[in-house]
């Protein structure tokens, strides 16, 4: 059975801002060929949450991780994310990571950079 991750983010009116997030799509693709991963945002952008658990569910996925691309836990993480989630099918398992600048080595990448450490 294959993984589902879905990198989950904000959303903006600029397009350029996801290039980040469209970075970390591409290597994921490159590192884990066999997971079907997708992007997906919690507003304005395309697709949204739902629209990117659906498509992996029609893909056949049955376990599926969302990683938050936020750097920490506020509202739309603790309130939106379970509610948008909830509404998934529930044939499919759907999990929901901590934020990865929760994560240390972000932490400490973000630290590094900022003190001209890397």
């Amino acid at each position: 059975m294959k993984e589902g991750i879905v990198l989950f983010a904000r959303g903006s009116r600029d397009r350029g801002w996801a290039a980040p997030f469209r970075k970390i799509l591409k290597r994921l693709h490159e590192d884990l060929p066999e997971a079907e991963i997708r992007l997906a945002y919690l507003e304005i952008m395309k697709p949204s949450l739902g629209e990117a658990l659906r498509e992996l569910a029609t893909k056949g996925v049955k376990s599926i991780r969302i990683v938050p691309l936020f750097l920490g836990y506020g509202g739309h993480i603790k309130k939106d994310l379970p509610a948008l989630v909830a509404a998934a099918d529930p044939q499919v398992k759907v999990t929901i990571e901590a934020p990865v600048g929760e994560a240390p080595q972000v932490i400490e990448a973000i630290a590094a950079l900022i003190g001209r450490r890397a």
